[in-house]
């Protein structure tokens, strides 16, 4: 079964390994996760598990999401999010999911946010060269001719061209784990993910884990 965890970005640094070497990680902090519910094909048409990250103060929840915290008998949070299972699975409802489920050297996945760039010229969002610089110009950091003559009469969807930039999800595969804290609920995983300081990430298992190289 695919192992989830939600998490917030900690941010970045680097630790040695056995061997003495450099490694740059990034910090994130996942778990304790509460399983709230657990859906079934019988009662949900398709079998997952939903569990919660962030302790929730009650006077922010509706009614509504209070009882289901209630039933699971759970503590409130205040993130919710939910992976499929094959329908065997040996979580049950109120049980913790904690970092201990991963081990260094294990492949992961993370699922984080971009950080948003706001509005921005084709320069910045696709890299462009631009025009020449000199002040004889009229052509700088504009993205060139965008449209068509009489036919087809519009832009082709897809064209490259200003607009909103970040601020989507993404995934990183096949990330190394480094070293796993289980007291403080930290992992250290190799290299960099997505997204700002204490934005919300997923972790899990690989889906797609490389072949190594003999």
């Amino acid at each position: 079964m695919n192992i989830a965890l939600l998490g917030k970005k900690i941010g970045m640094t680097q630790v040695f390994d056995d061997a003495n070497r450099l490694i740059p990680v990034t910090v994130i902090e996942a778990g304790p996760c509460p399983v709230t519910q657990i859906k079934s094909t019988d009662k949900d048409g398709y079998d997952a598990i939903q569990i919660g990250f962030r302790q929730q103060k009650e006077h922010r929840l509706t009614k509504a999401a209070l009882g289901h915290f209630k039933k699971a008998g759970v503590e409130p949070v205040a993130e919710l999010s939910e992976f499929r299972t094959d329908g065997e699975t040996e979580i049950n409802l109120g049980d913790v999911l904690t970092v201990e489920r991963f081990e260094a050297g294990q492949k992961i996945d993370v699922v984080a946010t971009t950080k948003g760039r706001g509005f921005q010229g084709v320069v910045k969002r696709y890299g462009f060269a631009g025009g020449p610089a000199s002040h004889g110009s009229m052509f700088h950091r504009r993205g060139g001719s965008y449209g068509m003559c009489q036919w087809p009469g519009h832009v082709i969807k897809g064209k490259k061209m200003p607009g909103h930039m970040g601020d989507v999800s993404r995934t990183v595969q096949n990330l190394e784990v480094v070293k796993v804290i289980a007291d403080k609920n930290l992992i250290l995983v190799k290299g960099s993910i997505p997204g700002s300081r204490g934005g919300l990430v997923t972790v899990r298992t690989a889906i797609k884990t490389k072949a190594s190289k003999a």
